[in-house]
């Protein structure tokens, strides 16, 4: 991905781009902007690296509504834990109480608006 990195930085000159592994997000004052390069991130992805976009995830929204990365929804002001992350931590936590999970999802719910949560952890 770090030829991903340097198409980003170098031809499309983004100034708010984020990635984690093969997650990533651009932001931009502009929607026509990212609408623009969509097709050449789309046709660099699938020529030099025989990556795909998934069509599902894939949407030009605005910031207030919330961006969804990495398993929350960050808002301007703070992220918030996504829903199917949540039920998949109880789900997994019903199954197996191991200490180590438990300390685990802490501290993943220590990055965000989760308190409440976290604290309900056995």
């Amino acid at each position: 991905m770090n030829e991903f990195d340097q198409f980003v930085k170098h031809q499309l000159k983004a100034k708010y781009y984020v990635r984690y592994a093969d997650d990533f997000i651009f932001l931009s004052a502009s929607r026509p902007g990212l609408e623009e390069v969509l097709p050449d991130i789309e046709h660099f992805l699938r020529l030099r690296l025989n990556l795909n976009l998934h069509p599902d995830k894939v949407s030009i929204q605005t910031f207030a509504s919330g961006v969804d990365f990495l398993g929350w929804v960050h808002f301007p002001d703070h992220p918030v834990l996504r829903s199917a992350t949540k039920r998949r931590m109880l789900r997994n936590l019903a199954d197996d109480t191991f200490d180590a999970r438990v300390e685990s999802y802490r501290g993943l719910l220590g990055h965000g608006n989760a308190h409440t949560l976290a604290t309900s952890l056995r």
